[in-house]
């Protein structure tokens, strides 16, 4: 099967598969996993606690694969300034930039002038068309399956791709409760030209910050299994259920203020669950593909199994 897209062609790489951000978790070992294995991973900026911390984290990627890579900069409220982190980005000749979670009109203006491709998380075809307008190369629009940061319009991916597919002239990229061959294939079908996956990518063995508490309640979770918390402020998330959630969701139902639930929402609780494993004092983002998520292979295999499992519908689908 040719899988050369206007994605594949504007990222230089094989296979239209990207990796997402995830904060606190995708550095080089993950990164260069998934660019190995011909899709594009990408280093989480906005988790490091310097900008020389992502100069060295860029460099250790460079070391471990010679393919391309990008960086991720999460720049959503009660954030750190990000310009500085994009300047080191700059400096190491990263060739491609994705911004969730904000505005990426100020980033996009230190851009000018330079090559670098410019892909931005989308939660509604609004968004989608106002990045299209600003300059990005490519929408990665997620629907409400998808875990960590989601739209406010409660719309699934099946729903929400095709009308972006059908507003914007620029590539786009689904996200959101795809998980496996059959995902990438529903997604080329809504016209996607690509997809982006988060929580998948967690459960691999190259994702090595993620605690194996973590990892094993993806596994044994069912897609029923997770809460969108932060609702209240305005920034809805999906994440796993559980105990530490249930008191988030209380907060929010008695309070409804960021400070209220700020020492629960932190980093520091997400932290504790995904790199701790302690459950219980914490949270973790995560999306409903937890359901069909049944191992933590290595990223090649991942790949390997997507691709075949996505050539077989290919196959069905022309006899």
């Amino acid at each position: 099967m040719k899988w050369e897209t206007r994605v594949t062609k504007l990222l230089g790489i094989q296979y239209p598969i990207i990796q997402g951000g995830l904060a606190h978790l995708a550095y080089a070992d993950l990164a260069a996993a998934v660019s190995n294995a011909g899709g594009l991973g990408q280093v989480t900026a906005m988790s490091l606690e310097s900008p020389e911390a992502l100069v060295r984290e860029i460099q250790k990627t460079r070391s471990l694969t010679n393919r391309p890579f990008g960086v991720n900069f999460s720049i959503g409220q009660h954030r750190r300034k990000f310009e500085h982190f994009v300047e080191a980005a700059l400096s190491e000749n990263v060739k491609v930039m994705s911004i969730t979670g904000g505005n990426p009109a100020p980033l996009f203006e230190m851009l000018k002038g330079t090559d670098v491709k410019k892909l931005v998380l989308v939660a509604a075809k609004r968004q989608a068309q106002k990045a299209e307008e600003l300059g990005a190369d490519a929408v990665m629009v997620v629907g409400q399956e998808g875990g960590g940061h989601l739209g406010k319009d409660d719309i699934g991916t099946m729903v929400l791709v095709p009308q972006v597919v059908d507003s914007v002239s620029i590539p786009v990229i689904a996200s959101g409760g795809i998980g496996d061959g059959r995902g990438l294939m529903a997604a080329m079908s809504l016209g996607a030209e690509g997809i982006e996956m988060g929580t998948r990518f967690i459960a691999t063995k190259e994702c090595v910050h993620a605690h194996d508490t973590y990892k094993t309640a993806l596994i044994e979770g069912k897609e029923t299994d997770t809460a969108v918390i932060k609702r209240s402020i305005g920034a809805p998330a999906r994440v796993i259920a559980n105990s530490w959630t249930d008191r988030i969701l209380a907060a929010e139902a008695e309070y409804g203020t960021y400070e209220a639930l700020k020492d629960y929402i932190s980093g520091e609780a997400n932290k504790r669950y995904i790199h701790e494993g302690i459950a219980s004092e914490g949270f973790a983002w995560a999306g409903q593909v937890m359901g069909l998520i049944k191992d933590a292979p290595p990223v090649q295999e991942l790949f390997d199994r997507m691709i075949k499992e996505a050539e077989q519908i290919a196959d069905r689908w022309t006899k």
